[in-house]
């Protein structure tokens, strides 16, 4: 009586729950409501599912529960209610999986005229490449990755130096016009994932995954990484902007070539990176830098908590370590510990920074960038 009773409970609050529950899908801001429709179905088919199993279990513990002077008949075969059994789960089957299939054929068909937009992961970090006024992308090598390179460009084919790259996690779309999204992983599974849009792939290693969509709305929508890809998962994040068509124009303007990102960059010598402003050109690259070799995945820069310590006011400031010494973070501390993260481990943050190649360049430029975000450093000894 007990069970009949606590089955029949979980049936009506689950039910109330559904109804009630503030817990529902975003705004839709895509094509895909086709989407919206299939998790439709599959909600109303596993529910009835679950009301009539659990009240016909109900039932039968009720009908058929222990009484004095009734037994209930052992039936270990019942062929038509077998069928039945069949028939039903088959029917249910069918109309889980058929609609699916359908949009799913769809889902990875884009138009003809679709923009493409290439997606590549990296713990924990997104990047993006969009093709020249042909619409041609560079062909790519997993010889020619590297820090600076992630996507592999083939430095010295003519196709790959007018392809437009973005870092920083935020990428614009012109809104109402059809977008096909090619992924690729650089080191574990990711995937890329856009609740408005109803979008997301998985992002696997040595594969090029795509889906296509077309935005309906403008606005800023987040990126999100949907599958667990490390500490620094729940980090990986971007932006969409969906803009109308003129803005999208003017922003692929700005945005550099893969041979302008080539160009050698001006020496600059290691003493000039105390003397740097956060105006200075110095202090500009040191910020793209930081984008392209990926800091800013671990490392926040508006204080809050990332896989590694913010970078606001970390000049200057006193950090402590697991063995519980602690060091003055001034520009020798900062150079030390980019060039060898491994070294020592800062307090409440995991070891995982990785060894990154820098110039002297690169690295002073790093530095007065970090130095541009805090305060100055007297100089202390460490101990």
């Amino acid at each position: 009586m007990v069970i009949a009773v606590v089955l029949i409970a979980i049936v009506v609050g689950s039910v109330l729950f559904h109804v009630a529950s503030p817990w529902w899908t975003t705004p839709l801001a895509s094509n895909w409501e086709d989407m919206d429709d299939t998790l439709t179905i599959t909600l109303v088919i596993t529910g009835v599912f679950f009301v009539v199993i659990n009240l016909l279990l109900a039932y039968t513990v009720l009908r058929y529960r222990h009484r004095p002077g009734r037994r209930a008949d052992y039936a270990p075969e019942n062929r038509r209610l077998e069928r039945w059994l069949i028939g039903v789960t088959t029917v249910g089957i069918v109309g889980l999986l058929a609609p699916g299939l359908v949009v799913y054929a769809s889902y990875v068909k884009p138009p003809q005229d679709a923009l493409v937009v290439e997606v590549l992961g990296r713990q924990w970090q997104w990047f993006f490449r969009i093709p020249d006024a042909e619409g041609k992308l560079g062909p790519t090598d997993a010889r020619f990755v590297d820090a600076s390179n992630p996507f592999g460009l083939d430095p010295k084919h003519p196709a790959s130096q007018d392809d437009l790259l973005v870092s920083g996690g935020t990428v614009k779309l012109p809104v109402g016009r059809p977008v096909k999204m090619l992924l690729r992983s650089h080191d574990v599974l990711h995937d890329f994932y856009v609740p408005q849009f109803r979008a997301r792939m998985n992002m696997v290693p040595g594969m090029v995954t795509t889906f296509w969509f077309t935005p309906t709305e403008t606005g800023r929508f987040e990126i999100l990484c949907a599958q667990l890809c490390g500490v620094g998962h729940s980090n990986m994040r971007g932006v969409v902007e969906v803009v109308d068509e003129g803005e999208f124009q003017a922003w692929l303007q700005t945005l550099p070539t893969f041979a302008k990102l080539r160009e050698p960059a001006p020496a600059v010598a290691a003493a000039d990176a105390g003397a740097a402003a956060p105006g200075d050109d110095l202090v500009a690259r040191g910020q793209a830098l930081a984008q392209a070799k990926g800091c800013t995945a671990c490392h926040t820069v508006d204080g809050s908590t990332g896989v590694g310590p913010t970078w606001k006011g970390l000049f200057g400031k006193t950090e402590t370590f697991t063995d519980g010494s602690t060091a003055l973070v001034d520009e020798e501390f900062l150079r030390g510990f980019i060039l060898d993260p491994q070294a020592r481990n800062v307090k409440g943050f995991p070891p995982v920074m990785p060894k990154i190649e820098l110039t002297d360049a690169e690295l002073s430029a790093l530095v007065a960038y970090i130095k541009s975000l805090g305060g100055d450093a007297a100089p202390t000894a460490q101990r």
